[in-house]
């Protein structure tokens, strides 16, 4: 076991870091009020090599690994929590393109999604089938050389913006067998999108409805092979949960970093705060639990990355560790800081309401538990 990343993952880790410390934590606040999905700098990260990260390289992605996106994301989410965390999302569609995709549909879609001249959508969700995706009842029947689709997506981060739309969708029997997934293109008649949802937080990427009505897509925009796409959509998870993970950490050291710079100015009762012993002790558990989440999330990407048997597992208990982990620092830190951590002049309270969602999203924390227990007992 060597727990040092290698000379070129520290190379990403640089890149990242500066590229998140001047492009985007600067303007991550006025992206926040305005509600602003940053293309231009999403297109920046882009040239970088994060517009897809794990994509193979004759189709202009980067082919890194699970362990280097994690590193990667971790630095992004220091810098704006939620545009990184949209930045995850692209990848995830853009991987199950590169990995279950034709060379037609890899030459077709995947160019522009690794510039983000397109930007891409993941859509499983419904407004009844959350946790229990398996149920989704959006169909798609055959129609010569198309396939229609009719039916909802809740959640869809980037509906209404996104380009490309990696939608799962039923064309077989009831149940994950009966499930596909085909990619729907932005201007496709009978796809439609509602209003832009008011979120507490993550609002830099827009989220939205995304409907379906007689929408005929062509035969060649199937994912892999017919019943396959929940095996795929499952499998995106995977890498989403690394991810989400990532961000969280990185969520949670940049409040961490500001918090023990705050500490040692402010003062009360004539001393620093950072002189308190009790407070002291809240630091110290803040740095084990986003130090001992950051190796079980090293070990997880290692894991999938390597499709090792315990890989969804490990998964799973990364981005429950990590989002929970994350949210009660980034929630510690803000009592630290008093009134002040309350206030949107300081970035802290922004950072609480990005990694809230991640508790839910890629799987609640709920599920995760149950996935790991399932392993765990052999059910």
């Amino acid at each position: 076991m060597d727990f040092s990343l290698n000379e070129d993952q520290r190379a990403f880790q640089s890149t990242a870091r500066q590229f998140a410390r001047e492009a985007m934590m600067p303007l991550a606040r006025d992206w926040d009020e305005g509600e602003v999905f940053p293309v231009e700098t999403l297109r920046e990260a882009a040239a970088l090599g994060f517009g897809g990260i794990y994509v193979k390289e004759d189709v202009g992605g980067s082919a890194l690994t699970r362990l280097d996106a994690a590193v990667i994301f971790e630095e992004l989410a220091q810098g704006c929590t939620s545009t990184a965390a949209y930045i995850s999302i692209h990848n995830m569609v853009a991987w199950m393109i590169d990995t279950y995709g034709s060379e037609a549909a890899r030459a077709r879609f995947l160019p522009k999604l690794c510039t983000m001249e397109h930007f891409a959508s993941y859509c499983l969700t419904e407004p009844g089938a959350g946790s229990d995706a398996a149920s989704l009842t959006t169909k798609a029947r055959r129609d010569g050389d198309f396939y229609v689709l009719d039916g909802a997506k809740a959640f869809i981060s980037g509906g209404g913006v996104s380009d490309v739309y990696a939608v799962m969708t039923r064309t077989g029997e009831a149940g994950p067998r009966g499930i596909s997934c085909i990619i729907v293109e932005k201007g496709t008649p009978g796809l439609s999108f509602g209003a832009r949802e008011k979120k507490l937080g993550w609002k830099s990427q827009p989220t939205a409805m995304v409907m379906f009505e007689n929408c005929r897509v062509p035969v060649e925009n199937l994912i892999g092979s017919e019943g396959q796409g929940f095996r795929i959509a499952m499998a995106g998870l995977d890498g989403g949960r690394l991810n989400i993970a990532a961000c969280s950490l990185g969520g949670a050291q940049f409040c961490l970093d500001r918090t023990i710079d705050y500490m040692k100015e402010r003062r009360q009762f004539g001393s620093r705060i950072a002189d308190f012993q009790a407070l002291q002790f809240r630091v110290a558990d803040f740095a084990t639990e986003i130090d001992a989440a950051r190796l079980l999330l090293h070990r997880a990407a290692v894991a999938v990355g390597d499709k090792e048997p315990a890989a969804t597992r490990l998964a799973a208990q990364a981005k429950r560790l990590a989002t929970d982990a994350g949210f009660n620092v980034v929630n510690g830190c803000l009592q630290l800081h008093g009134g002040y951590g309350y206030l949107r002049d300081h970035p802290i309270e922004r950072v609480l309401r990005d990694v809230r969602v991640h508790q839910i999203l890629e799987g609640t924390n709920e599920v995760m538990r149950m996935i790991i227990g399932r392993a765990m007992l052999g059910n």
